[in-house]
C-alpha cells in the first residue's frame, strides 16, 4: 500500500492528541530553557544600549540592507550585535535539541508501550544528545548558509537533513551517514516532505507575526509563550517525519 500525506497527517494528529500533555509539557520546558539560557548569555543592558547610541548613521535605516546596517556600526556596536545573535544561536541550538531528542525518545518508549514523561524522555535521550547536538549545528550552519546566499538553495538543503535527527536517534549511526541517508530518502519523497516542510515554515512565520499581539503578557513571558507554541509545531513535524520514516524503514 503506498503511503500518503494523508494517512500519516492522521497518524502524527492522533499520537498527538494522545500524548498531548507530555508534548506541551516538553515544548514549555524546553522554551523555557531556551529563554533562561538566552537571558544568562546576552549581553547586559549597558552594552545593549551601545546599538542605539552613539551613531547618528544608525538614526535612519530605512531602505538599508542588514550588512549595510552592518557595516554603519562602530567596532564595538557590532562586538555587541555578535554577542546578542551568539546567545540567541545558542540559547535556541540547546533548546531545539532536548525538543529533539526528549521527543523522539518519547515517541520510542510510547510506540513500545512503556510508560513515560516529558522529564524521562529527555532523560533517557541523554546519551543521543552530544551526537544531535553537533548533527543539528552542522545542519543549522548549512541551511543558514544556504539561506543567506540564496532562499531556495536553503530550503532545498532544509529538505534533505529534515530526516536526519530520526535517523541519528532510531538507528544510531553517525552524523554523516545521517545525513546522507536523510537526503537520499527525502529526495525519493519530495511528494510527503516538501508540503509538510512549507506548512512548518509558514505556521513558524504566523508565530512570528503573533508577537506584536503579545505585548499585554510582558516580554518574558510571551517570549515563552510564542517559543512553547513554535515547538509544539515543530513537534507535530517531528512526528510526522517520524511516522513517514518508520514507513519507509517497514
Amino acid at each position: 500500500m503506498p503511503i500518503t500525506a494523508s494517512s500519516l497527517y492522521r497518524d502524527s494528529f492522533n499520537f498527538l492528541r494522545n500524548q498531548l500533555g507530555s508534548i506541551v509539557l516538553l515544548s514549555l520546558l524546553t522554551a523555557f530553557i531556551t529563554v533562561i539560557l538566552n537571558h544568562a548569555f546576552t549581553p547586559g543592558s549597558d552594552q545593549i544600549s551601545l546599538l542605539s547610541s552613539g551613531n547618528d548613521a544608525l538614526s535612519d535605516t530605512t531602505g538599508m540592507s542588514i550588512q549595510q546596517i552592518i557595516q554603519q556600526m562602530t567596532p564595538e556596536q557590532q562586538m555587541v550585535l555578535l554577542k546578542v545573535s551568539a546567545a540567541a544561536t545558542f540559547s535556541a541550538l540547546i533548546g531545539n535539541v532536548l525538543l529533539v531528542g526528549g521527543l523522539l525518545m518519547l515517541i520510542q518508549q510510547v510506540s513500545q508501550g512503556v510508560r513515560t514523561s516529558a522529564l524521562r524522555s529527555i532523560g533517557s535521550a541523554a546519551p543521543i544528545l552530544p551526537r544531535l547536538l553537533l548533527l543539528m549545528l552542522l545542519c543549522t550552519i548549512v541551511v543558514q548558509l544556504g539561506l543567506t546566499l540564496f532562499i531556495v538553495p536553503g530550503i532545498v538543503i532544509a529538505i534533505a537533513v529534515s530526516l536526519a535527527p530520526v535517523i541519528a536517534a532510531t538507528e544510531k549511526v553517525g552524523i554523516f551517514r545521517s545525513i546522507k541517508l536523510s537526503a537520499k530518502l527525502a529526495f525519493a519523497n519530495t511528494r510527503l516532505i516538501v508540503p509538510a516542510i512549507m506548512l512548518w515554515l509558514a505556521a513558524k512565520m504566523l508565530v512570528l507575526l503573533a508577537v506584536s499581539h503579545l505585548k499585554f503578557l510582558g516580554p518574558e513571558v510571551a517570549t515563552i509563550v510564542l517559543s512553547a507554541v513554535s515547538n509544539l509545531i515543530s513537534a507535530f513535524l517531528l512526528i510526522y517525519l517520524f511516522r513517514l520514516y518508520s514507513k519507509l524503514r517497514s
